[in-house]
């Protein structure tokens, strides 16, 4: 495998908080529309979707707040690093996240931002916003999963 096989495939960005601030219903991958020094800028690793959201307007889906720093070298041809980008969706799956947004409480946010095949693709997901109180059983669901997880290792080495 060579090396620039090997680097086209990795992930930029992560949004690690989605899963605790909110129930993921459902994710979708979409392409995205960038500038030639917004592309050089994410292949060094650099983005942000921390306050990343994503909507549909007049039948196409658009994502707000992506942070993509200006790129070092990129002078007069860097844009504005939170400027909203176009996503790039089949319209069957346009229909089917126009479908998910009409129902109550339900959002679409970023998960993911990563290259496949030279090809910048964002992880959507269909979300439903948690209260604090749904966000304390999730955490003590998940300790009480660790501990079980400990016991069988425990239990199994002894």
């Amino acid at each position: 495998m060579s090396d620039a096989s090997a680097s086209a495939d990795r992930l930029v960005a992560q949004n690690r908080k989605a899963s605790h601030d909110y129930s993921i219903l459902d994710t979708i991958e979409a392409g995205l529309v960038l500038a030639g020094t917004e592309v050089k800028s994410l292949r060094n690793g650099k983005a942000s979707l921390q306050e990343s959201w994503a909507s549909i307007e007049d039948g196409e889906a658009w994502v707000h707040q992506l942070h993509i720093p200006p790129y070092e070298q990129g002078n007069r041809w860097n844009l504005d690093p939170v400027r909203k980008r176009k996503l790039l969706l089949h319209r069957s799956e346009l229909d089917k996240l126009w479908k998910a947004l009409e129902q109550k409480g339900h959002t679409l946010i970023p998960l993911k931002l990563y290259f496949i095949r030279g090809r910048a693709k964002l992880l959507l997901g269909i979300a439903k916003g948690r209260k604090s109180h749904d966000k304390r059983d999730a955490i003590a669901e998940r300790e009480a999963k660790r501990e079980m997880d400990r016991a069988k290792r425990r239990d199994r080495d002894s």
